[in-house]
């Protein structure tokens, strides 16, 4: 890797400051210096692009990554896609993702066991385009809770493992775990949306899992949108809360306790999509009202903006990747976080920066010296117009690692 000085942008840090004229420096993989306007850096040979006054601004995170979700409709049809066919769709799906401006994803659950694993590896290996991952193991469910997709008279699979009872949950931890995940999944929480104000997930299960994951180093992730599911996840230190629709005023009191270790993502951009956005493929505004999609689309928000104004850290990541929000359309998650949570422009592009880059736990999601160098350059200024992020002809550059993945 070469140098490359930025010159003539208008930086957006993600610190919660405005933006200013300036140029940066970025030497190898890193951001090296940051020169506010009058200030100029020499070029030394570097390589030089000319911003024309766009924003700079750090390369985005998906929080709740489902890359190996084929934009289908239902578990079943995850299940029966073979492996080879489905390692492809998660290869394009990273490349779609980056191509949206999306240079890390944190895993938040593989369709099968090894496909996020496979796809991060290619990625890190520098084989195929896609942004940083976190690799997560399946969805850990209980018999007949969420991914259980099984019948009595025909076993099936779907985007789960079904694991019951202590000794298979840990097991299961694993197996992930040696086949070289990053993220444990559990779901806590019952099947959405009929089950999803019950924690059908036994406390001890919760714990084991929680326990055996930290043990080896991994962080865990759940699906609650119970309030008790939410309680059992914090009660075991699970790192990552998902959904938290239904949450109580003491699941509220817990979160803000443990708003400087944890970090929660909604997955708003599902909910939305099915109840507003689906008639074209199928499901009427009634029928999602019908499942119970306005209730918890509501209750999730309310749930929200309570949790931002009490300082819990929100991560954008909408469940993307089934028939209703396709992947590649990430971006609108910020739309949503100002236009349901209460958040300002600013805020709502820091859960999609700033605490993503907590999130994936490295030094991305800030323009910063010593950080690494994920940028994007934008036609537009995403404070003004958050919606500019949604379209990739926006998007003039891309960089991650210091490379330009797309070149202004």
């Amino acid at each position: 890797m070469g140098s490359i000085v930025i010159r003539n942008a208008s930086i957006w840090d993600a610190t919660g400051a405005p933006a200013f004229p300036g140029e940066v420096l970025i030497e190898g993989n890193t951001i090296k210096t940051i020169a506010p306007a009058p200030a100029t850096i020499p070029a030394n040979g570097a390589v030089e692009i000319d911003a024309a006054g766009k924003t700079l601004m750090p390369g985005l995170v998906e929080g709740h990554a489902h890359l190996t979700f084929p934009d289908v409709g239902s578990g079943p049809e995850m299940g029966v896609i073979p492996p080879e066919e489905h390692t492809l769709i998660t290869m394009h799906n990273a490349k779609k993702i980056l191509d949206a401006g999306f240079t890390s994803a944190y895993g938040a659950a593989s369709a099968k066991l090894r496909l996020d694993i496979v796809i991060r590896n290619e990625i890190n290996a520098g084989l195929i385009p896609g942004p940083r991952m976190r690799a997560a193991t399946p969805e850990i469910t209980v018999t007949g809770s969420l991914g259980d997709d099984n019948l009595a008279h025909m076993p099936r699979e779907g985007f789960a493992i079904v694991a019951n009872g202590v000794d298979e949950i840990v097991k299961t931890v694993r197996l992930g775990i040696r086949e070289g995940v990053d993220n444990i999944k559990i779901n806590i929480s019952g099947r959405d949306f009929d089950e999803a104000h019950l924690a059908v997930m036994k406390d001890e299960e919760v714990r084991a899992a929680a326990e055996t994951a930290h043990e080896y180093g991994k962080k865990i992730s759940a699906h609650a949108r119970a309030s008790e599911s939410v309680k059992l996840a914090l009660k075991h230190g699970v790192d990552v809360i998902y959904h938290c629709d239904f949450v109580d005023e003491e699941a509220l009191d817990m979160l803000e306790e443990a708003k400087d270790r944890v970090i929660c993502a909604p997955a708003f951009g599902l909910l939305h999509a099915m109840l507003y956005e689906s008639e074209d493929v199928g499901l009427t505004e009634a029928d999602a009202e019908a499942w119970g999609i306005r209730n918890c689309l509501e209750e999730s928000a309310k749930a929200h903006v309570e949790m931002h104004k009490r300082g819990v850290r929100i991560a954008i990541g909408g469940d993307y990747g089934f028939i209703w929000n396709n992947q590649g359309k990430n971006a609108r998650d910020i739309e949503h976080f100002v236009n349901y949570f209460g958040m300002t422009p600013v805020e709502a592009l820091q859960s999609a920066t700033k605490v993503g880059g907590e999130l994936m736990g490295i030094d991305v999601g800030m323009v910063r010296e010593g950080w690494l160098a994920d940028l994007l350059l934008v036609d537009g200024d995403p404070v003004a117009d958050v919606k500019v992020l949604q379209d990739s002809a926006n998007l003039s550059m891309i960089m991650k690692d210091g490379e330009l993945y797309k070149a202004p």
